[in-house]
C-alpha cells in the first residue's frame, strides 16, 4: 500500500490496495491515521463493492444506520439528484454550498465515505478545504479575535442559499430542524484547532450584524481558498474518504439528469464540538 500526498496541505492518494485489503482492520488502523494526517484518502478505481463499503466502514467506527425499513445496506445512502433514484434528491443541491457534516449537531460526523458508481460528464467534483491548516495559518491577531467567539448554525440558514424565497412550508420543514451554538474555533482531544463554518453558519452571538457577517464571509474566503484545497474529479469505481472533523467540502454543481450516483456511508462521531 502506497499512501502519497496529493499537495502541502491536504489530501493523499492510496494506492497498491484492493477492496478486500479494506476489510482488514490492521489496514483500516493505518488508514485512519493517515486520515488524521491527511483530512482526505482518495481511491482512485478501487471498484469496491457495497458489502466491502460497509465492512471498511465498521473498522472505521459506528456506521450510522438509515431509518429506512427494507434497504438490502442500510449503512448506505444513495447520493444522486434524480429523485427516482434518492428521496432526497432536492435536499441535496444543498451539498453544492460548502459544510460540515453534522454542524447542527452536538457531535458531528466522525468520517464519511463516496463511492463512484456512475460519474457527470460535466461538474459533479467534489472540493475539500483543511480547516486545521486554514486556522493554524491565520494571523495571530485573528486568532485572538477569534478564539472565543460562537456561531449560531441551523439547517435554515443553509437551505436558503438554495432557495432565497421559500414557502411557509419549507420554511417551517426546516425548522423542524433544531439549531445550534458551536465554537467559532473548534479545539479537539488532540490539541489542534480547527474553524467550524459552513452553509449552516448564521451569525456570530452578540456581534453586530454586519460586522458578523463580514467575519463569517471573511473566514470561509480565507479556509476555502486554493492553497488549503482539493479537487477530486471523480472517474467510475473511486473511492474517497474524508475527516469530517477538520475539513469542509462541496460538491460542484452537476445536472439532475446527468447519472451522477454514489453510495455513501458515514461514520458517527465521538468527539462533541468543544
Amino acid at each position: 500500500m502506497r499512501i502519497e500526498p496529493l499537495n502541502d496541505t491536504i489530501g493523499a492518494s492510496v494506492s497498491d490496495i484492493s477492496p478486500a485489503d479494506l476489510t482488514e482492520a490492521e489496514v483500516a488502523g493505518v488508514l485512519l491515521d493517515a486520515l488524521e494526517r491527511f483530512g482526505v484518502l482518495a481511491f482512485r478505481g478501487l471498484f469496491i463493492s457495497d458489502e466491502q463499503q460497509v465492512a471498511f466502514s465498521r473498522h472505521l467506527g459506528e456506521v450510522e444506520i438509515l431509518p429506512v425499513p427494507g434497504l438490502e445496506h442500510r449503512e448506505i445512502f444513495t447520493v444522486s439528484l434524480d429523485p427516482e433514484k434518492a428521496l432526497s434528491a432536492e435536499y441535496l443541491k444543498g451539498t453544492f454550498h460548502w459544510h460540515i457534516d453534522g454542524a447542527t449537531d452536538d457531535i458531528p460526523n466522525k468520517a464519511t465515505m463516496l463511492n463512484a458508481l456512475e460519474v457527470s460528464a460535466s461538474g459533479g467534483e467534489t472540493q475539500f478545504c483543511n480547516t486545521y491548516a486554514a486556522w493554524e495559518a491565520l494571523p495571530e491577531d485573528q486568532k485572538t479575535r477569534c478564539a472565543d467567539l460562537r456561531v449560531l448554525h441551523s439547517f435554515a440558514t443553509a437551505q436558503r442559499r438554495v432557495y432565497p424565497d421559500p414557502s411557509e412550508d419549507q420554511v417551517e420543514f426546516w425548522e423542524q430542524r433544531p439549531s445550534k451554538v458551536q465554537p467559532l474555533a473548534w479545539t479537539h482531544r488532540s490539541g489542534r484547532t480547527s474553524l467550524v463554518l459552513g452553509a449552516t453558519a448564521s451569525h456570530v452571538i452578540d456581534m453586530n450584524p454586519d460586522e458578523s457577517a463580514e467575519l463569517i464571509e471573511h473566514l470561509e474566503d480565507w479556509t476555502t481558498d486554493e492553497r488549503f484545497r482539493y479537487q477530486h474529479s471523480w472517474e467510475t469505481g473511486d473511492l474517497v474518504l474524508w475527516d469530517n472533523r477538520g475539513t469542509m467540502h462541496r460538491a460542484l454543481p452537476y445536472a439532475a439528469d446527468s447519472g451522477r450516483l454514489m453510495h455513501r456511508t458515514t461514520i458517527v462521531g465521538d468527539e462533541p464540538f468543544a
